[in-house]
Formats: C-alpha cells, sequence, structure tokens
C-alpha cells in the first residue's frame, strides 16, 4: 500500500422542483422517492427549459439524467394533445447501445401516459423501425445510427424532426479525439437537417467530470453552451488506495493477476466488487484468475446465510467489447441484481449503465487519464455506503510515477479534452455526406468552419461533389457515409468456431493481425480458442476450441515518413518537430509464450502491411552531440527505443491520450532527417491532437520521462520504465542508462 487518500462525504443540497414540470412526471418522480431535485438538476432543468445549450458535467451518480429528462419529457407531455398527434419530440444519443437501453429502462420506469419511447439503433428489428419513425416522440440512439441512418434517410423522419425540440448528448466526455471530431461534423449535420425541417432543438449535454465542460461541449455543437459544473449530489466517504504489486521471484507480479487475487478475496467477502482491466486479454486473465482462487479458497456457502452463493462458478464474469449484445444484456442485469460479486470489465462499464449497489472498484493499470480514474471509481458507493478504490500500478512508467506522485492523481484537475472538428481527414467525408443528404450552399460553411471551403475544393477536384450555381451537390452512386467508420476502426472481424460455426465473437481489422492472425491464442468468457486461419477479404477469423498452453505475442515491424513539418522550436542544436507523418507497420511474426514467460518458438506471419497518414512529434539529436553525452554510436538504437518507450508511457501527463492511442518509431539514423530521430505520433487517421499537445508541453512531458525512468529501481530496465507492453520488437534493443542520459542532453539543451 504505497498512499491512502480519504475522500470526505459531501452533503446535499437541494432544490425546490420548478412550476413547469408536467404533472404527472413530477408525481411519478415524488412517487419514486425522489422528493427534491439537487441544486445541478435544477440549474440544468432551467436553462434547458428556457431553450438555452447546456451541459451538466457533474461526479458519477449525481442523478445528471434527471436534468434533461425532465424538460424534455415534460415537453413531451405538454404536447401530447397537439393537433398533429405527434407534439414534442426528443433524440437521445449515447456512446453505446447498453446506454440507451438503461436509459430506455428509466423512462419506462416512470409509467407516462402516451409517451412512447424506443430505441433505434443496428439490433432493432426492420419492422418496428417504421412504427418508431412515425410514433415514438423520445427516440433513443447513437451517433453510427445518426450517420449510417437516420441522416441520410431524413425524409423518412421529417415528422420526427419537424417536432423536435430536444437533443440529448449523453456522457459527452467520451466524444474526443478523432471520434470526438467524427461526432461534432455528425452533430453539425443534424442541426443542418432540422433546419430543413423548420425545427431548432436545444441541445443538452451530460457529461463525467472534465476541465472545461462548456467548452467541449460548444467544440462538439458548434454554438455556446451554458456549463453546470457544481455537484449538489451527497455523496459517502471513499477510502482510496495505491497499490503497487509485490516482488515475486525477482519479478514484479502484474496488475493483472493482483486485481484477480484482491477481487476473489473481496468476492468472498460479499464486497460487490467491479475490476477494471486496460485489454480485452486483460480482462479475461482478471476474471479467470478470480475464478481460480476462488475455487481454492473455497466458497462463501452458508445455507443459513441470505446472501447469493459466492461461489467460482457464476459468482465472477468478465465484460468486454466483442461479445454479442444478449451476452452484455445477462451480464448487465446479473450485476445490478447481486447475483454476479464480482466483475471484470473494460471501460465499456466505465459510462453510466446504471449498476448500483457495488461496494469496491478496483483498477488494474492507469486508465489513460484522470477522468476515467474518477469515473471508474466513482462506479463504487452508489449504494449511500463507504466505498472503496484501489489503483493497482502495472508495470509501466506512468503507473511508476503515480506511486511515487500521488499529488498526480489527487491534487490536480482533470485533463482538457481535445476535440478537432477542423481535422480535415475527418471533415471532408462529412461535408460529402451533407451534400448527399442536402445540397450544401454557401451559407451551411460557416458551421463546419473555416477550413471547409479548402475541403470542398478538394472533394470537387476529386470529382466526389460536383460544384453548381446553387451549391455542392453529390456526384456518384454510392452512400458516402458507408466509406466512414465514426470510431475510427476498420471493419470488424468475425471470430467463427470451425466446428459449430458459431460466431464467439468480434474484433476490428487493425486488432486482427496482432491477436487473430493464424496461430494466436484468443479467450472468451474464460475459454480458450487457437485461430487457425484468417481471412482478411472474408473478414473472418476460424478458431478451434482448446488451450495449448502457451500464449501468443505479435512482431511488427514500423518505419515513417515525414511528409510535412509545421511547427518546430529550435533546442539548441536539438530540433523539437511537430507535423504530419506517414507511418508504415507489418506484422511480421509472433512468439509463443509459457506461463513462466519463456518462449519456446517463433513463427513467421505473411500480413500485408498497414499505412496510417497523421500527426506526429519528433526531435532529432546530432551524433556528435550525443557521443559528448556519454553515448556511444552502438548504443543509440537503444537509448533512443527506451527514451521512445518511456515517452510513449508518459504522454498521458500532458495529453488526454492512453498509451494505446498513440505510437512511436525511433531510429539512430532517419532518412528523412539525417539523424537520429524518436516520433511519437497519433495513432488516428489524420491525427487526434495527442501528438500536438506533446509538443505544447514538451518540457513537461520529457522531464517527467526522464524522473520516471531514473527513479526506477531496476538496473537494465523493466516494464515500469522503458519496456512497452505493446512493441512490436520484443522490446529489444533497450538501454536504460543511456536513455537516462539521452533525456538529460534533451533538457539541458532546452531555452532558457
Amino acid at each position: 500500500m504505497r498512499h491512502v487518500e480519504r475522500i470526505p462525504a459531501r452533503s446535499a443540497q437541494v432544490a425546490q422542483w420548478p412550476d413547469w414540470v408536467a404533472p404527472p412526471l413530477l408525481g411519478s418522480l415524488v412517487g419514486s422517492g425522489i422528493e427534491r431535485p439537487w441544486s445541478h438538476q435544477r440549474a440544468a432543468m432551467d436553462l434547458a427549459h428556457a431553450g438555452e445549450h447546456v451541459v451538466l458535467s457533474t461526479g458519477t451518480a449525481s442523478g445528471k439524467s434527471l436534468g434533461y429528462l425532465v424538460p424534455s419529457l415534460s415537453a413531451v407531455i405538454d404536447g401530447l394533445d397537439a393537433p398533429n398527434g405527434r407534439g414534442a419530440t426528443v433524440l437521445y444519443i449515447s456512446p453505446t447501445k447498453a446506454l440507451a437501453a438503461d436509459q430506455l429502462a428509466r423512462i419506462e420506469d416512470l409509467v407516462l401516459p402516451g409517451v412512447r419511447a424506443a430505441t433505434y439503433d443496428g439490433d432493432t428489428p426492420t419492422d418496428e423501425r417504421r412504427w418508431i419513425r412515425d410514433h415514438a416522440q423520445v427516440v433513443l440512439t447513437n451517433p453510427d445510427l445518426l450517420h449510417h441512418s437516420l441522416l441520410p434517410g431524413h425524409q423518412h423522419w421529417a415528422s420526427f424532426l419537424r417536432s423536435l425540440r430536444y437533443v440529448v448528448i449523453d456522457e459527452c466526455h467520451i466524444y474526443r479525439g478523432v471520434f470526438g471530431a467524427h461526432v461534432a461534423s455528425v452533430l453539425r449535420r443534424l442541426r443542418r437537417v432540422c433546419a430543413r425541417y423548420r425545427s431548432e432543438p436545444t441541445f443538452v449535454l451530460a457529461s463525467a467530470t472534465v476541465s472545461h465542460p462548456g467548452a467541449h461541449a460548444s467544440r462538439l455543437v458548434g454554438m455556446p453552451v451554458a456549463p453546470v459544473e457544481e455537484d449538489g449530489s451527497p455523496r459517502e466517504a471513499m477510502t482510496f488506495a495505491l497499490w503497487e504489486p509485490p516482488v515475486v521471484d525477482d519479478a514484479r507480479r502484474s496488475a493483472t493477476t493482483e486485481a484477480a487475487e484482491l477481487l476473489a478475496d473481496l468476492v468472498a467477502a460479499d464486497v460487490q466488487t467491479l475490476a477494471f482491466a486496460r485489454s480485452r486479454a486483460g480482462v479475461e486473465a482478471l476474471a479467470s484468475g478470480a475464478r481460480r482462487r476462488l475455487a481454492h479458497v473455497g466458497a462463501v456457502d452458508d445455507p443459513t446465510d441470505a446472501r447469493p452463493d459466492v461461489s467460482a462458478d457464476g459468482a465472477v464474469a468478465a465484460y468486454r467489447g466483442g461479445y454479442l449484445p444478449q451476452e452484455r444484456r445477462e451480464l448487465e442485469r446479473a450485476l445490478r441484481e447481486g447475483a454476479l460479486r464480482g466483475l471484470a470489465a473494460t471501460n465499456a462499464l466505465e459510462l453510466g449503465v446504471d449498476v448500483s449497489g457495488l461496494d469496491a472498484v478496483l483498477m488494474a493499470g492507469w486508465p489513460g487519464r484522470r477522468a476515467n480514474l474518477w469515473q471508474q471509481a466513482g462506479r463504487a458507493g452508489r449504494s449511500g455506503r463507504e466505498s472503496l478504490a484501489v489503483f493497482i500500478a502495472a508495470d509501466d512508467p506512468l503507473d511508476t510515477y503515480l506511486l511515487d506522485h500521488p499529488e498526480a492523481i489527487f491534487g490536480a484537475p482533470v485533463e482538457t479534452t481535445v476535440v478537432d472538428p477542423a481535422n480535415p481527414h475527418v471533415l471532408a467525408p462529412h461535408l460529402a455526406a451533407a451534400a448527399h443528404e442536402l445540397p450544401l450552399t454557401e451559407a451551411d460553411l460557416p458551421m463546419f468552419g473555416t477550413a471547409a471551403r479548402g475541403v470542398l475544393d478538394v472533394l470537387v477536384a476529386r470529382g466526389i461533389l460536383r460544384r453548381r450555381p446553387t451549391g455542392w451537390y453529390w456526384a456518384r452512386e454510392d452512400r458516402p457515409g458507408d466509406h466512414v467508420n465514426l470510431r475510427g476502426a476498420d471493419s470488424t472481424v468475425s471470430i467463427v468456431e470451425r466446428r459449430s460455426g458459431r460466431v464467439v465473437g468480434t474484433i476490428d481489422e487493425a486488432s486482427a493481425h496482432t491477436q487473430a492472425h493464424t496461430g494466436a491464442v484468443h479467450v472468451h468468457q474464460g475459454d480458450t480458442y487457437v485461430v487457425t486461419d484468417l481471412d482478411l477479404d472474408a473478414a473472418t477469423a476460424t478458431v478451434v476450441r482448446g488451450d495449448p498452453g502457451w500464449s501468443t505475442f505479435a512482431q511488427s515491424q514500423s518505419s515513417f515518413q515525414i511528409l510535412g513539418t509545421q511547427r518546430v522550436e529550435q533546442w539548441g542544436e536539438i530540433e523539437v518537430c511537430f507535423g504530419s507523418v506517414k507511418v508504415t507497420t507489418q506484422v511480421t511474426s509472433f512468439l509463443r509464450r509459457l506461463p513462466s514467460g519463456e518462449v519456446i518458438g517463433t513463427h513467421p506471419l505473411d500480413l500485408p502491411e498497414r499505412a496510417l497518414v497523421t500527426r506526429g512529434v519528433w526531435w532529432t539529436m546530432p551524433l556528435d552531440l550525443l557521443e559528448e553525452a556519454g553515448i556511444e554510436e552502438a548504443q543509440v538504437p537503444g537509448a533512443a527505443h527506451a527514451a521512445e518507450h518511456a515517452a510513449i508511457g508518459l504522454l498521458p501527463l500532458v495529453a488526454t491520450s492512453d498509451r494505446w492511442d498513440v505510437g512511436g518509431v525511433s531510429t539512430d539514423l532517419h532518412p528523412d532527417t539525417g539523424k537520429p530521430t524518436i516520433m511519437v505520433y497519433d495513432g488516428y487517421p489524420g491525427g487526434a491532437g495527442f501528438a500536438e499537445r506533446g509538443h505544447a508541453s514538451f518540457a513537461e512531458w520529457v522531464e517527467a520521462t526522464r524522473d520516471a525512468v531514473a527513479r526506477c529501481a531496476c538496473e537494465r530496465g523493466c516494464p515500469s520504465c522503458v519496456q512497452s507492453p505493446k512493441c512490436g520488437n520484443g522490446n529489444e534493443p533497450l538501454d536504460k542508462a543511456a536513455a537516462v542520459r539521452l533525456l538529460d542532453l534533451v533538457l539541458m539543451s532546452r531555452p532558457a
């Protein structure tokens, strides 16, 4: 236990119900035990009712949904007697289907006569879709459905859009980086289509605690948004611990292994616990480890005890992306009802799915951002009891740094959220989609920003749009939206069991190269499979069930080309640059490893190269300057590689990134610079703002990186400082001591 922080209880700040609340809704709320709203709920309600765009940014479990449900449902109820029979309509947008389904259940629990609400997503049967378009007043959906279906087919939604009074954007902090830029363009297209039907809906956004929520929400919707940030909800005290796994047999235990033991011990003590891991594989390993430990220590199974049976079977489960929808819904239900006492999850359960009564939250490894940390920790304590949150440090330079600097967690504000609606790689397909929906005119361009004109010229030159005196028109036979995935992911690869033909799960195409290649070991809900064939053309990975006794780890080779330098800072003879780059990566082989870590084989793979045009930050160092700093020419590759790994691990300290959002390449001689070069780049086409933040805060970033590497007690370098869990070269070569000298050299060269 490296640090314990006591988060004090917070008392309630209550308000009165507004006099404009529809009586049936008020009666239902009071009847369900909500006698008065919290102060922040009342503030948001009043702003939304007055037609002012508002973002409600308060802590987890602070009842944000009431801030948008009360004004929107009141409008629906007040319009039930409208001559057209439709009255006011509401569009609710959430990042996940699970959250939309959860909100639908909440609305249905209010039992409001005449109010028709329905989810409309990829799982909605075709025969229900027409009824929803024609009759539902509250439609709950996601940005993807908006982009692919509602906006291109807006004529079918004419009645709904004509009556649209409120657009609710839930969990809006999720919309950052490239995903956020896509959603920002989708919302501008929605506003434009609404104007076609003469409606000007009020936008109400809900967010976890973020820095400058008003600015973030305004960038998303393209209009001024008023923030409500003062949290008036009560909260019991929380004990928040920072935990370092012990060293066993000269090696530090992994955060996943440690979290599995803690989860099992808490479940055995009937403490309902949610454990977060950073990857799908980590979630499966965490749940499996907890089940094994529960089986070993014995079940809590007292026939006189009214508690659920806490046995190894059924007490602990895993929850992650790639599961089929019915699996996820069943897990959510079991957790709510208490049948599940422990759940290992990815950040898919970080969002506001209504899971109450949790006593403790474990976080195996840094989740990427302080905002994510507090969002995850906030899932405990929803039942009004004191709660426990434990951050379990992974073998990672940032995690190690945070153990030594708890003030970086508890004394620092949450990060600024990066979203760039002007990213031309994102803006281009959405301008094309907008022209397909309704011809674009000069009057539309300010909505999309100053970059829109130049992007339109490129689309016209490529024959995608056609310019006419009345505007820009779609010039092709296909639909532009079919070529865009809002979440920046590739097409989905189905994982199919060879014997039965059953779809076990899904994985995005990029991850399939590293996790579902031929020979890969794949784990799903504790069951182990081996991939016998990856067919990228057919988007299918065929698997057979069985545990071979080893795990697999893909190896890759990367290179980069500098396409254009936008900014350069001169630090003496060191150049610190930011600009456009092209990164080429190819998975070339995979390792087979025993549970002990021993490598028992390396096997070549024949997979295509993947090219990424993005933005990066890089710095160059003359070879003679490195030699003066005590880094011989033969040591440069290991020094640069180790410094690159550590810099990627510490970038979340200054940017809203996770180490999985960015990549890095280092070389002792780059053909574009002619010098040893280290580069860190955004892992998304066109960039996501992470590298740009790194360039803007370069001194702070490099200083923290040097500090984390130098402080680490290891001799040659370890996962806590310079080794990377995602290195495609198997963490070779790495030179920790030379990396410290390299980073010292960079810091000593900084301008006065």
